[in-house]
């Protein structure tokens, strides 16, 4: 799909006719899975091109061209987008999908077998438990899109950072309203103030690219464990 090729460009990458089967077969897996789980309600292919794959690679031109290999964690993965998307296209970038949803992981993994994707790993835990484990402000880049509010988003993601690290969080028409109601978390996480980029996609047209960067080290009580944040953002 050429869209797929301008996409990639405004981020620095080419795509190979590899990647572009590998994108094409996953939203076949995705579409098949979709019939024995809710994982998706984009059922037609052509708009799943654009509104999955195509919104993935909007992400490209906020991930750093690095020399190395980033560690990317994409909260609440879903069905995959962005994180599976972009496993494919950063294939030297180690990809963290994480998801709660036992089906929906074993669903994650599957792609990332039949993929070939060996950059990627799933882990079936909550965002909370995976930035107090090993991964703890030892990630480049924080990737999210429609995983709860900002103000939530903001304290499962920032302790996953080091510092200078980014937060990539993928948001609609309600945008401002949500980085309002999250001023009191950015601070208390230490986080810039967040910098909002526009998202030119066909039909997409509230959509928006929420940034932030990890400015200090993260208080040790971040992220409140489920049980005791109980909903509540900070």
């Amino acid at each position: 799909m050429e869209l797929w090729n301008e996409l990639a460009a405004k981020g620095g990458r080419v795509l190979s006719e590899e990647q572009h089967r590998r994108l094409g077969r996953y939203l076949e897996l995705l579409a098949d899975a979709n019939t024995r789980m809710n994982l998706t309600r984009i059922v037609d292919r052509e708009q799943a091109m654009v509104a999955h794959v195509g919104d993935a690679l909007t992400l490209l031109p906020y991930v750093p061209l690095a020399r190395g290999a980033l560690k990317i964690v994409d909260i609440g993965s879903g069905g995959g987008v962005p994180g599976i998307p972009l496993a494919v296209v950063l294939p030297d970038c180690g990809i963290t999908l994480v998801e709660a949803t036992q089906k929906k992981a074993a669903f994650l993994q599957q792609c990332a077998t039949e993929l070939g994707l060996g950059n990627v790993t799933v882990l079936a835990k909550r965002a909370e438990e995976v930035a107090s484990g090993e991964l703890r402000e030892a990630c480049d880049v924080v990737i999210a899109r429609a995983v709860g509010e900002l103000a939530f988003l903001v304290e499962w993601g920032i302790p996953l950072l080091k510092k200078g690290g980014t937060l990539l969080a993928m948001k609609g028409a309600k945008a401002q309203e949500e980085i309002a109601a999250a001023d009191r978390a950015i601070k208390m996480l230490s986080a810039s103030r967040p910098v909002v980029h526009p998202v030119e996609l066909p039909g997409a047209e509230h959509h928006v690219i929420v940034e932030m960067t990890k400015m200090g080290r993260t208080d040790a009580r971040y992220p409140r464990p489920a049980s005791v944040a109980k909903g509540k953002a900070l």
